[in-house]
């Protein structure tokens, strides 16, 4: 009986023994997992940047687990700290990248502002030089006067004789004055009717506001707004040249275009 109590005795031992390797073994390598974590953090200028809080509890919690482990603590103890090790570890390094896309994401936002400053002035740029380009060829088209300011004539090519209809030529030179009028949104335009003195003066003076209310209208269908435009239809009144011939009587058939100052003062009416 005694020599089965003793072998009873040993194998329980032995069993305890072993229970105990096993759990010093976990131990051991929990708190290597833990160490080389936090070997990996702390080595990481980045993570030691963005969470130097979760780095520092990291280290304790290992320092804890180590002492622990060379000469009070139980098993559990030790497990449990260089748990808590490894998971600030964690955390850290987490707070890390979500630091570091942070940053990205703001140098990204950084450059697309960037960019899209560039394109903004690029276009504004295209457009000045579009403008100077349009306003030129305005210029060259116009004459300045000193009673009416800038003046533009549109010349009867531009209808058949006696009708008020605008022929296809009208539309070049139409575009390019929506398109001065579009860069100078403050400016505003009065726009005479001219016949010559073939007909009688009340055939004239509607046949003059007619083609004049004939471009207003084509401004009008390109977006121009009504409100900055004055139609006016002046007959055979205020000839250019004699109506003696063909050539005078052409000359007085005409539209003319007077533009107000930049600031959208207009010259009176005559």
């Amino acid at each position: 009986m005694m020599a089965r109590g003793s072998f009873t005795v040993l194998t329980l031992l032995a069993l305890a023994a072993g229970l105990t390797g096993c759990a010093s073994q976990r131990s051991t390598a929990a708190l290597d997992q833990a160490a080389a974590s936090f070997q990996k953090v702390k080595d990481d200028s980045d993570v030691l940047r963005s969470a130097p809080r979760d780095v520092i509890r990291a280290g304790e919690s290992l320092s804890r687990a180590e002492r622990l482990s060379s000469y009070m603590g139980t098993g559990a103890d030790v497990r449990h700290y260089a748990y808590l090790s490894q998971r600030y570890s964690e955390i850290a390094s987490e707070h890390a990248k979500l630091a570091l896309n942070q940053e990205r994401q703001a140098k990204l936002d950084l450059e697309r502002q960037r960019l899209q400053l560039a394109l903004r002035e690029a276009k504004l740029a295209s457009v000045q030089q579009q403008g100077k380009w349009v306003e030129s060829q305005i210029v060259a088209l116009a004459s300045e006067q000193p009673d009416r300011g800038l003046v533009m004539t549109l010349g009867d090519v531009l209808f058949d004789t006696g009708s008020a209809d605008l022929k296809n030529s009208a539309s070049r030179t139409v575009l390019k004055l929506v398109q001065f009028l579009q860069l100078n949104p403050r400016r505003i335009v009065r726009i005479e009717g001219y016949t010559d003195s073939t007909g009688t003066p009340e055939e004239n003076l509607k046949l003059s506001r007619d083609r004049a209310q004939a471009v207003a209208d084509m401004l009008a269908d390109l977006g121009i707004d009504e409100k900055r435009m004055q139609v006016e239809g002046y007959g055979d009144q205020y000839p250019v040249e004699v109506n003696a011939s063909e050539r005078g009587r052409a000359q007085n058939r005409r539209v003319e275009i007077v533009f107000s100052d930049d600031k959208g003062k207009l010259a009176p009416a005559r």
